[in-house]
């Protein structure tokens, strides 16, 4: 049976060899931050606010560029995303002291030492060293070849009903994208457009009709208690009759684009605004080439924020968390930085007793406060061993 005074000095050696082994890498950061939209801003803010070593590196390609105001967002109702993103840095920059903000494309993140620090290379070759990476790198929307859409987009044929449906209110209005989808966004707007035509573009499909009836299966008596009109020719092109940035009222809050859709067999129908179902994909290749969790086309986070790289984290729509707006975004980049910010703390707390000349008691507090009841557990067993 091992006697108390062995298992005393083998419990203190594993306590001190456990402190010394907290240890802080040297890096150029303590975090960097990829993306400088509205959750890679978030996240700097608030890293920057404990002043934390803080890089943001920014492509200069946002998901909302496109569009011409920003909406339900509290305080910055009606703000340009430029205006916004311009802003915002403004107020981070008082923070300077701490932390850095700079137009540049990552291409390659890697994690080195096994996630011990990482280290970020951009499109010219120059690295950047941190303790933590956040992703805010963002969706890209996969739009269709069509021609108009791309030229329409953001600007009268939208994705999101809160971001661009309320100034287009009580206009006709039109659904662009499969059969699948088109009852879930009739109730998405049918409080704000009443006229309906859903143009399916010839994927009214019995393997559609399916996959519509496995989410709502009275969708043929649903989308008739509407009037939604079904429109399943082929969209040749969509050609812009009117300009709604030079065709609005600031008064009333509406902007009056006006669209006519072509269609394959001849006809065309005119169509004031579009919601869309179109796919989408991450916009940056990083976390698949990190081998990063996937939820679809999402990376999969848990409620921190933080990846299966524990020193990764995602924020905003490129993350899994279900929300594709701004003040989601925002969100998710502040409590990303409030979860890097006490990680990164307690692990500095662990070097800084680590770098303590700790005497036989201190060693012996230590091993209980950390092995804890498991202590008695274990001396025991060890009485009990033959």
């Amino acid at each position: 049976m091992p006697s108390l005074k062995a298992l005393s000095l083998y419990l203190l050696s594993t306590v001190g060899g456990a402190l010394a082994a907290t240890t802080i890498p040297e890096t150029d950061y303590d975090a960097i931050v990829i993306g400088g939209g509205p959750a890679g801003l978030s996240v700097t803010s608030g890293l920057s606010r404990v002043r934390r070593r803080t890089l943001m590196l920014d492509s200069g390609v946002y998901r909302n560029d496109p569009t011409r105001h920003m909406h339900d967002v509290i305080g910055n109702d009606g703000t340009v995303p430029a205006v916004f993103r311009y802003l915002a840095r403004q107020q981070i920059s008082r923070y300077n002291a701490t932390t850095s903000m700079k137009n540049a494309t990552v291409t390659s993140v890697e994690s080195i030492n096994n996630g011990s620090y990482y280290k970020a290379t951009d499109s010219e070759g120059l690295e950047y060293t941190a303790r933590r990476i956040v992703l805010g790198t963002g969706m890209k929307d996969i739009l269709p070849d069509t021609p108009g859409v791309k030229e329409g987009w953001g600007t009268g044929i939208y994705w999101c009903p809160w971001c661009d449906g309320y100034e287009h209110r009580d206009q006709a209005f039109g659904i662009l994208g499969g059969l699948s989808d088109v009852v879930g966004s009739v109730i998405e707007i049918w409080q704000l457009n009443q006229d309906i035509v859903a143009f399916v573009n010839g994927t009214n499909t019995p393997e559609q009709q399916k996959a519509l009836a496995n989410k709502y299966p009275n969708w043929e008596a649903q989308l008739e208690a509407y009037n939604v009109t079904l429109n399943n020719e082929t969209i040749v092109s969509i050609d812009r009759l009117q300009d709604g940035s030079d065709n609005n009222d600031p008064a009333e809050d509406r902007e009056f684009d006006l669209f006519r859709v072509n269609l394959a067999d001849g006809t065309s129908i005119e169509r004031g605004a579009f919601i869309t179902n179109f796919p989408d994909a991450q916009y940056s290749d990083i976390a698949q080439n990190l081998h990063l969790n996937m939820t679809g086309t999402k990376i999969q986070v848990a409620a921190n924020m933080k990846t299966n790289d524990t020193g990764i984290y995602a924020i905003g729509d490129a993350n899994s968390d279900g929300a594709t707006n701004v003040p989601h975004a925002m969100f998710s980049g502040k409590r990303a930085a409030v979860y890097i910010h006490v990680e990164l703390g307690r692990q500095e707390s662990l070097a800084a007793i680590g770098k303590r000349e700790l005497s036989h008691r201190e060693l012996e507090k230590e091993a209980r406060r950390m092995i804890g009841n498991d202590l008695d557990d274990l001396w025991k067993r060890a009485r009990e061993m033959k």
